[in-house]
């Protein structure tokens, strides 16, 4: 048995929990869900899964959705998102995970630093200046996605697109330790997927070989996050397992896509993500300093 299935059924034991804990909670207050905007709900599970599948990231989406129709009460939506979107991440990680071919020592390892870090993360976040930090990941997103398409073109003196596997030695230090920090950085608002993007490609791996690493930590850190959730009701519980089935099978629909593209083709999508993303950290920077 591969260490990507190891962890792919770790994971889904992991999420049939979190499922269980997330029907008892529905059926035990039965009578108290509101169904008003469920339709635009699970519409907008569907649509930010799926483009949560091409790197881009659901957070934004949803909750931009949400708050402009005002579909979700405000305090609602970090339970909501945690809890309606962990099943489709875990469905995420299995398609890219089985359909990604990726070391399995540099996979488990860049997992595990990214799970470690988001752990620890909530206890020195305070410490940071996240304003900054925003605007470096920004400027840093640009700048690789400049150099990968330099690569790609053969532009400059930047040498030839990596297509590694996996990582060794110094490298795999490395990479172990960026994913570790990213890690923090989630608990701060920062999202794994577009930094970790950018790591992947400097470390001269493959562009495809972000997806399962970065798909693979969310699918354990989301449901952890959503059972405490669950335990204090702070999710929409009426439309989250319609927005789990919904949001589900975009990430069905994008998966095809994903694992499909030729790998050109889709290092120059993971480059449109990194621009879209870093104007999203700039954006995010200066309404911090509002």
């Amino acid at each position: 048995m591969s260490a990507a299935t190891i962890l792919l059924v770790i994971m889904w034991l992991f999420a049939a929990v979190f499922f269980v804990v997330l029907v008892k909670d529905v059926l035990a207050h039965k009578n108290e869900l509101d169904k008003s905007k469920m339709g635009y709900n699970v519409i907008v599970s569907m649509v930010a899964n799926f483009f949560d599948t091409l790197g881009i990231g659901s957070y934004a989406i949803a909750t931009s959705a949400w708050k402009f129709n005002k579909a979700i009460k405000d305090d609602l939506i970090p339970g909501t998102l945690n809890v309606a979107f962990g099943i489709p991440i875990c469905v995420e990680a299995t398609i890219t995970m089985t359909r990604i071919e990726m070391d399995s020592l540099t996979l488990v390892l860049m997992i595990a630093s990214a799970i470690v870090g988001s752990i620890i993360g909530a206890k020195i976040i305070s410490r940071m200046d996240i304003m900054k930090i925003r605007v470096v990941m920004g400027v840093a997103l640009l700048l690789v996605a400049v150099v990968t398409l330099c690569k790609i073109n053969a532009i400059g003196p930047f040498g030839i697109l990596g297509t590694a596997r996996g990582l060794e030695g110094g490298l795999l230090v490395a990479g172990v330790a960026a994913n570790f920090v990213l890690g923090i950085l989630m608990t701060a608002g920062i999202g794994l997927y577009a930094p970790c993007m950018a790591v992947v490609l400097l470390l001269g791996m493959s562009a495809d070989v972000a997806f399962p690493v970065m798909m693979g930590s969310c699918a354990y850190l989301c449901p952890a996050c959503g059972i405490t959730f669950i335990k204090e009701g702070k999710y929409n519980r009426a439309a989250t397992i319609p927005m789990i089935i919904s949001g589900s099978i975009g990430v069905l629909i994008a998966g095809f896509i994903v694992t499909s593209l030729p790998l050109t083709i889709l290092t120059y999508l993971v480059c449109v993500v990194m621009v879209i993303c870093a104007v999203m950290f700039f954006h995010d920077a200066r309404k911090q300093t509002k």
